[in-house]
């Protein structure tokens, strides 16, 4: 039988997403692509720092066995072949050498390969491969390079906290909020509280994280967490819909509007999507965030509600 990903759990990671080379990305925004390839290569023998998106990769990579290998993470980068040499090496330099495949493209859009990849993640640091992604039904954020490191005080879970509206459901709640206020957004929901919300884009990474938790223990375990800014009474059909998809999050965050990070600080996610900036750019100062340019609020323009 040829050989085959949909048995796994698959998750596309940009370069800058994986690795810090901010220094490096800094000589390619200043137009010499030539200098960057140079950098690159001289540097080939020293490992790249952890990115923001290591941590997650690292303990999802962890799921695996040398009977099961249930994760398959792949570089998917803009990045020149010889630039892939260093990502690789620095793989290897960090304990992740079974991150094996990788696609680098040298400019050109890399996110045409999520489809033959069948990926249920994209992570990267570029918002227009991000920004594609989504429109073609691809679960993807656009890294805040920026973001603090996840925590070390959980080295056998891996935690990844969701927003809800236009990330794990669609943004039909949020399209009443923006026309029409708060006050027309709870009642539409206590109006619709039996009627599950249709799914966002982040619904088939949470049904596949829920497939990995459930297909037996390595000693790893998955917890995950809804992070709204819903409040009662708006917050039953938020749970009567992950009732209906049979997918039970570990905890739920109704915040009420109360700026998310200094929650997200206690949970210690190892990863945090959010559609909106400002709750982004809140929970970037503590936890690894990422944009998930999808919904109502994007295609007005950043609102940080």
């Amino acid at each position: 039988m040829p050989l085959t990903l949909d048995d796994k759990l698959v998750v596309a990671i940009s370069s800058r997403a994986l690795f810090d080379f901010e220094e490096e990305n800094r000589v390619f925004e200043h137009g010499n692509d030539a200098a960057y390839v140079e950098l690159q290569r001289r540097r080939l023998d020293i490992p790249a720092a952890p990115g923001v998106a290591f941590s997650l990769v690292r303990k999802l990579l962890a799921f695996n066995t040398a009977e099961h290998q249930r994760v398959e993470v792949v570089v998917l980068s803009r990045n020149d072949p010889v630039s892939g040499m260093r990502v690789f090496r620095s793989c290897q330099a960090h304990g992740l050498a079974s991150i094996q495949r990788g696609v680098f493209t040298q400019g050109r859009d890399p996110f045409r390969y999520l489809r033959p990849l069948g990926a249920h993640l994209f992570l990267s640091a570029n918002g227009a491969d991000v920004r594609e992604a989504l429109l073609l039904g691809y679960p993807a954020a656009r890294v805040l390079t920026e973001s603090a490191q996840a925590a070390d005080s959980n080295p056998l879970e891996v935690r990844i906290a969701f927003d809800g509206d236009a990330v794990l459901f669609s943004d039909e709640a949020e399209r009443v909020y923006q026309a029409q206020g708060l006050e027309a957004f709870q009642q539409h929901e206590t109006d619709k509280a039996a009627l599950p919300l249709p799914e966002g884009p982040f619904k088939p990474l949470l049904a596949a994280l829920h497939r990995l938790q459930q297909a037996g223990s390595t000693g790893m375990r998955i917890r995950t967490a809804l992070v709204t800014a819903r409040s009662a009474p708006a917050h039953e059909r938020a749970i009567r819909t992950l009732m209906d998809w049979d997918i039970a999050v570990d905890e739920a965050m109704f915040l009420g509007g109360l700026p998310k990070g200094e929650f997200l600080r206690e949970f210690e996610p190892d990863f945090f999507f959010d559609d909106q900036t400002g709750h982004v750019a809140s929970a970037a100062r503590h936890v690894p965030a990422g944009h998930v340019s999808s919904g109502i609020a994007n295609l007005q323009g950043p609102t940080g509600g």
